[in-house]
């Protein structure tokens, strides 16, 4: 019989982590098994869910007033695929939905059974089908942001593409908070974008990507990614929390829109920055956004301002670059990034990644095209063993780096 396995970090006082196993076993499946009559038993047994593994874990010292010990465990159960259509909303709803709200437990992790791997056919393109369409294939991808893009009209946003792709980015991406409005309509944005796609890869020889924000009421989104489809978009940005992961599998598995989607990971970090509630980051921006069919998932970087723990982000791309049955996706680690950072990101998340700059390419005093020539020199030092050496001929590295310092590559 075809489980799913859902594992869980729970807290809590009593300690009693057996028989809270035993109720989450029970509970989210058949609900009741001691005062059933036996041949009720017999019936449900193929329903029942099952405890596969309970784990103690050291105590928590929290403090509150007083110093207290908080117990914790780590908890393994198995969920019976006949239980549930095998879509997320049911998944989620089956091993998460009402136990999410029962005290202090976290899904860490829901391994998908070999049955079930057909019905998510992951990213359309992954890292090896955008490698394909760039052409680049022995080092990380440089993606940058449009910035101070609100209120502007669409000639501001065509001189920000072409001076940040003629520059080296290899794909620029809407701000996600860019929704369809006068100065920049969707449509208007897509077409703008190929314009300068082609335009550039006339005067470089050089193949581009643009990422156009895909927004408006969910109803609509499924026929919006058909149009900018039809129109030329070469990729799509969606903010998939606000919309869920469902939306996104329902868009990448769509046969009408062959362009790749970058998921965003706005809103979710009110399901993952708690160490006691919601969903582990790896779960969420790695596995359930690699299966639900993103191309791309970005997350926070370890070195910015809004950073995640750096175990946290290296587990993210762990889960976007494994080998599975779906296809790898590109990690993003975003925030926070210049080019002195580069020898960092390199060694933590290396060539099979996107390095993501907002500020580090527009806050170049030379520009974006000057940041991003800083970035792809960066890289090219790195690659070559000699980032200082590489600041020393080229001017616009050595500026981001005597503006942002360069940071020694470290391991822990």
């Amino acid at each position: 019989m075809s489980e799913w396995f859902a594992t869980y970090l729970v807290h809590d006082e009593k300690k009693d982590f057996h028989k809270k196993a035993e109720g989450i076993a029970l509970g989210l499946t058949i609900g009741s098994w001691t005062d059933l009559p036996q041949l009720e038993k017999e019936q449900l047994q193929k329903h029942k869910g099952r405890v596969v593994e309970v784990t103690p874990l050291e105590d928590l010292h929290e403090k509150s007033g007083l110093e207290q010990k908080i117990g914790r465990a780590i908890i393994k159960i198995a969920y019976p695929s006949l239980n549930f259509s095998q879509d997320l909303p049911a998944i989620l709803t089956t091993v998460f939905g009402k136990l999410s709200l029962d005290g202090k437990i976290k899904l860490l992790d829901l391994d998908f059974p070999p049955e079930s791997i057909g019905n998510f056919k992951g990213a359309k393109f992954g890292i090896d089908g955008i490698r394909k369409q760039l052409g680049v294939y022995d080092r990380p991808l440089l993606m940058s942001i449009f910035k101070g893009i609100i209120g502007r009209d669409i000639g501001y946003l065509e001189q920000q593409l072409r001076d940040q792709l003629l520059g080296g980015v290899d794909l620029v991406k809407d701000d996600e908070i860019l929704f369809d409005n006068p100065e920049t309509p969707f449509e208007q944005r897509i077409l703008t974008g190929k314009k300068v796609i082609r335009q550039v890869y006339e005067e470089t020889g050089i193949q581009k990507l643009y990422a156009v924000n895909l927004t408006g009421r969910t109803a609509d989104l499924r026929d919006k990614a058909r149009k900018a489809a039809d129109l030329g978009a070469s990729a799509l940005l969606l903010n998939v929390f606000a919309y869920g992961l469902d939306v996104l599998q329902s868009l990448a598995e769509d046969e009408s829109v062959q362009i790749p989607i970058m998921a965003h990971p706005a809103v979710s970090g009110a399901m993952t920055s708690s160490s006691y509630y919601g969903f582990s980051h790896s779960l969420l921006l790695g596995k359930l956004v690699r299966y639900a069919g993103a191309d791309f998932s970005l997350f926070p970087s370890p070195y910015g301002s809004v950073a995640l723990e750096r175990h946290s982000a290296l587990s993210i791309a762990e889960e976007c670059t494994i080998q599975r049955p779906v296809a790898r996706i590109f990690p993003v680690p975003s925030a926070g990034i210049h080019p002195g950072l580069v020898p960092q990101l390199m060694h933590d998340f290396g060539n099979d990644s996107i390095i993501n700059a907002g500020g580090g390419v527009h806050g170049h005093p030379n520009g974006a095209a000057g940041g991003a020539d800083a970035f792809r020199a960066a890289i090219d030092g790195v690659l070559e063993g000699k980032l200082f050496e590489k600041a020393g001929e080229n001017r616009n590295l050595r500026i981001a780096i005597d503006l942002w310092g360069a940071r020694e590559v470290t391991a822990d």
